[in-house]
């Protein structure tokens, strides 16, 4: 397969052009979240995308077979590779991240750990911040490193020190758009600046970016975009899924990557010697992910979650404006609520990341802040208690807002000590700020407040379980969202 036709056929999918009345135009986020990758159904002009439920697809004849898996013609071999409901959804998210392709995956963490797996061989490393959701950290700190992949934290977003620490076995630069539990914002420039003098891509958890609506790294310089799509993408907290897209951007074919990732350019013993980044060019990554790293680890997206996601992808520019207007107003409410000793939200002014925030999220600062109460550990869970509206659980991302006190539920194992270092303090409450009414969302604050202060304060937090006196790292044992 020559490397013009997969190129200009995807260029033709991520460059949709919808005529209208005879003219043409470039459609914006709000119009490719409704069509972008979807057509009427051929056989049945079903206008809703169907969901496929099927394992596997009939070749037209063995040689037709012998070309699709020879990576010789586009087409659908197995359900675990690909789909054609699940293929409507990646070419729905490349075109609203500004990629040339995604691919879904299961989950989140497995579309991140494929991603970082078609890079990485055992005695490679990643260079990532430290400011990241406890289940990436643990994940990038625990488990990689039994596989011979480890990881280089950065304490912070300076660019500086992620051109120190990259090293000649370093195969990723990782960040996330807002950093979770601190929300800070990187400077996405600087930071893929010097992991481009050295030869290295750049992959961005654009979760809280929710789409690209508030965030679109791939402008900014990233090469590889991965997303928790169980978030803000689905937003009803519903499905469990993750997507993984590709700018299309990095050059794998120069020297220096040749020698630092001969896994795109050398011939592929799966492939009876066929060289990826001469066949497949720009899309060369989504490629090889697909049909080397997805093939062999499995952990595919079902079509039927698949379609359940494109529902949410349908209103998410609708969501995220609501999310964020009804966040920066909770934020500001809170700032002057005596009954808080801190806000912590990147669209307010107070934020050590205001300025970037304004830079990279043009849309919106995001649906999720913390606060503290003051009154430190029982104050703070009796808060989350006496909410009757919002729900306390271990998720971000829904329509509905959902409260969570990190202290007592998911890092209650560990010492105090080891909360403060992750970011977590006795009297944080954590917010995923739904799409109610303003309102509402405040009022119920207000009856949890005053209903929080009648109650008597216990001295001291709950003992600490021996796990949590022996954990080495905050986010080891809290892996929860």
């Amino acid at each position: 397969m020559s490397r013009s036709k997969p190129l200009s056929r995807l260029k033709q999918l991520q460059n949709q052009i919808i005529k209208m009345g005879g003219d043409e135009l470039t459609p914006r986020f709000e119009t490719l979240q409704l069509h972008a990758g979807a057509e009427p159904d051929s056989a049945t002009k079903s206008r809703a995308t169907p969901i496929y439920a099927t394992t596997s697809y009939v070749f037209d004849d063995s040689a037709h077979g012998a070309r699709l898996f020879g990576l010789k013609e586009f087409g659908n071999i197995y359900s675990r590779i690909m789909n054609p409901t699940v293929d409507v959804f990646e070419k729905r998210i490349a075109a609203l991240e500004g990629g040339v392709a995604a691919l879904a995956a299961a989950s989140g963490q497995s579309a991140q750990f494929m991603a970082v797996a078609a890079l990485c061989h055992a005695g490679d490393n990643i260079v990532s911040t430290s400011n990241l959701y406890g289940g990436t950290y643990n994940q990038f700190k625990v488990f990689m490193p039994r596989l011979g992949v480890t990881t280089k934290f950065v304490s912070g977003d300076s660019a500086e020190d992620f051109k120190k620490a990259i090293d000649e076995k370093t195969k990723a630069v990782y960040v996330e758009t807002i950093g979770n539990p601190r929300y800070n914002v990187p400077d996405f420039e600087a930071i893929c600046k010097v992991a481009h003098e050295a030869g290295v891509p750049v992959m961005v958890d654009n979760t809280f970016g929710a789409g690209g609506y508030f965030c679109r790294p791939i402008d900014h310089g990233a090469d590889i975009v991965v997303h928790s799509a169980t978030k803000w993408i689905g937003g009803h907290g519903t499905t469990i899924g993750g997507v993984v897209v590709d700018a299309g951007k990095f050059d794998w074919g120069t020297p220096d990557a040749r020698k630092r990732f001969p896994q795109m350019t050398e011939p592929s013993d799966g492939y009876h010697g066929l060289k990826f980044w001469d066949t497949f060019g720009a899309i060369t990554f989504i490629i090889r992910l697909r049909v080397e790293i997805l093939r062999d680890l499995g952990a595919a997206l079902n079509p039927f979650a698949a379609q359940q996601l494109l529902l949410g992808v349908e209103t998410l520019s609708l969501r995220c404006e609501r999310h964020a207007e009804n966040a920066m107003k909770l934020a500001q409410w809170l700032e002057k609520n005596e009954n808080v000793a801190w806000v912590s939200y990147p669209g307010l002014k107070s934020h050590k990341s205001h300025e970037l925030a304004k830079k990279y999220l043009p849309r919106g600062f995001g649906g999720v802040l913390s606060f503290g109460v003051k009154g430190g550990h029982n104050a703070g869970s009796q808060v989350v208690d006496n909410f009757k509206l919002i729900s306390n659980l271990a998720n971000v991302g829904d329509s509905k807002t959902l409260a969570i006190h990190p202290w007592s539920t998911t890092h209650e194992q560990l010492s105090d000590e080891e909360k403060a270092s992750s970011g977590v303090t006795d009297d944080l409450i954590r917010i995923s700020v739904g799409t109610e009414h303003i309102d509402d969302i405040i009022a119920d604050f207000e009856q949890s407040f005053k209903v929080a202060a009648t109650k008597p304060q216990q001295d001291g937090a709950p003992e600490h379980s021996e796990a949590g006196k022996d954990s080495k790292a905050p986010a080891d044992i809290a892996g929860a969202t």
